[in-house]
């Protein structure tokens, strides 16, 4: 388990990262998000080493981590630290190599993971001949190639077209099965799709953690109300609501002083219904609410 504790990071007087702490659990993909300039890449960048932290620390099952323990991470930076000019299985296998495997382990492993991206028909290339996406798939390669012990990956879907999302999200699955993973991205529904748990950031500071549907459960009790051959506009006139929106039979309301049992009540008084049901804001709303 890698665990941020009261980690941070200043530069002069501008505080960048501000005495934050949570945890990245084996098993476990954690969506870490916030506004551009929040801090998540420098708290990255703190985790693998390449920033030293102005106070607290980093443990990885307990005990502060040391270089050896980040060697066998798997990190995949904003800025991607591929060469342009090399060939890309020349590349993996470099990196393989560099991480420990032998000159055969590291072939190996790096024809599995060009297959797995399609690229095997391009080992040979450079990297700068290949589409942006595709540089993106062999900078994830590279993250994965030495098959590390947790991952730390910095923006990873950046770019990429949905099927080569899939692809990825694919091969995630398959070398982080239990492994704690630690994704940073501005694509919420994604986040929200992939996640376990969530770490919002805002000005340097943790405003939100904890499980995906932990969050998005808190905050007023919604509900969706489905009516049948009839206009849920009258929910508006209702003691005790807020009516967040209503399009023509549904209604999505707040309560505001009424029980959703009552909810339910008033609803069949009035008519059939088809359905009263809990309703959990989605992510990208959750996040407004706490990093505004």
């Amino acid at each position: 388990m890698i665990e941020v504790s009261h980690l941070s990071r200043s530069y002069g007087e501008s505080v960048v990262v501000d005495d934050i702490s949570f945890q990245v659990r084996p098993g476990r993909t954690t969506g870490f998000v916030g506004a551009n300039g929040a801090g998540k890449t420098t708290t990255m960048r703190m985790i693998m080493g390449v920033l030293a932290p102005s106070a607290g620390e980093v443990l990885w099952n307990g005990a502060p981590v040391t270089a050896q323990v980040r060697r066998s991470f798997g990190y995949m930076p904003e800025e991607r630290g591929l060469y342009p000019r090399a060939p890309i299985a020349e590349q993996l296998v470099y990196f393989a190599r560099l991480h420990g495997l032998s000159r055969a382990q590291a072939g190996e492993r790096t024809e599995e993971l060009l297959e797995h991206f399609s690229l095997s028909d391009r080992a040979d290339d450079i990297l700068d001949a290949l589409s942006l996406g595709n540089q993106q798939r062999v900078q994830i390669a590279a993250s994965l190639v030495h098959r590390p012990t947790a991952l730390v990956l910095d923006e990873p879907f950046s770019g990429l077209d949905p099927v080569a999302v899939d692809s990825m999200v694919a091969l995630l699955a398959r070398e982080a099965a239990g492994l704690p993973l630690l994704f940073s991205s501005h694509q919420l529904d994604l986040v929200e799709r992939l996640c376990d748990d969530i770490v919002i950031l805002a000005s340097g500071r943790v405003v939100a953690a904890g499980p995906v549907e932990e969050l998005r459960g808190q905050g007023a009790d919604r509900y969706r109300v489905e009516l049948l051959d009839q206009d849920a506009a009258w929910l508006r006139d209702v003691r005790g609501l807020r009516v967040r929106d209503v399009d023509g039979t549904v209604a999505l309301v707040d309560l505001d002083g009424i029980d959703a049992a009552e909810l339910a009540r008033l609803a069949v008084e009035r008519g059939p219904v088809l359905e009263v049901a809990r309703a959990r804001p989605p992510l990208s709303e959750v996040f407004r609410e706490v990093a505004r």
